[in-house]
């Protein structure tokens, strides 16, 4: 990856680096019965969900291991509760930062964002990027004043595991591909990529948009 004019880079947890459909939440929902995911009694069901799904996203951990040698400040944030990203992110290189969510105002109020950077003692929004697959949270990022890049092939508009997207016809995938990709610019995402292993491309295209002045 070559070098970054970027300040900082926030990942959504899941459906980004780890549990590639976003899963984590929707299971322990069925398997519970519950319907609402602030519901208390969810937990056991989320930390079950969690521990099947903490498997990291093709290419995540080269990717990481990247911005840790380029010492670019990178950290993830996720609405779960913390003993559950926390199994989450096992699947994650050490010493890869999480940000507890410290707020009362939950996605896509840009409180969440704001914490992290500050927590990753930013200085300042200028060059401030998120990658996320998860709508609100995107819609938090844009509403922070970051570069949002979109993630269209993982996530919730994806919906499966990764095993399960590999077993979709090249077509069906394509149609998942372009339906979520129209959804995610819809919303205002600056660059929509399939998966994160698609970033230094991205961000390369970012640089380039910045240096002519463009601003998120």
């Amino acid at each position: 990856m070559p070098e970054s004019p970027f300040t900082a880079l926030l990942f959504g947890l899941t459906g980004c680096l780890v549990d590639h459909g976003a899963r984590t939440l929707p299971i322990a929902l069925q398997h519970s019965g519950l319907s609402d995911p602030q519901d208390p009694r969810l937990l056991p069901a989320l930390q079950a969900s969690a521990a099947e799904r903490a498997e990291t996203l093709p290419g995540i951990v080269e990717l990481l291991q990247q911005l840790h040698t380029r010492h670019l400040p990178h950290a993830w944030l996720d609405e779960l509760p913390d003993v559950v990203t926390q199994t989450l992110a096992r699947a994650l290189p050490r010493g890869v930062r999480g940000c507890r969510q410290q707020t009362a105002r939950r996605w896509p109020a840009p409180d969440a964002i704001w914490q992290a950077l500050s927590e990753l003692e930013v200085e300042r929004l200028d060059g401030c990027v998120l990658i996320a697959s998860e709508p609100r949270l995107l819609q938090a990022g844009l509403n922070a004043g970051l570069w949002c890049v979109g993630l269209a092939a993982c996530g919730p508009l994806c919906g499966l595991a990764l095993g399960d997207w590999q077993a979709l016809s090249a077509a069906e995938r394509e149609k998942r591909r372009a339906q979520a990709t129209l959804e995610l610019y819809r919303l205002g995402a600056h660059s929509v990529i399939d998966h994160p292993g698609e970033l230094p491309a991205c961000l390369d295209d970012l640089a380039i948009r910045r240096s002519k002045g463009e601003k998120p």
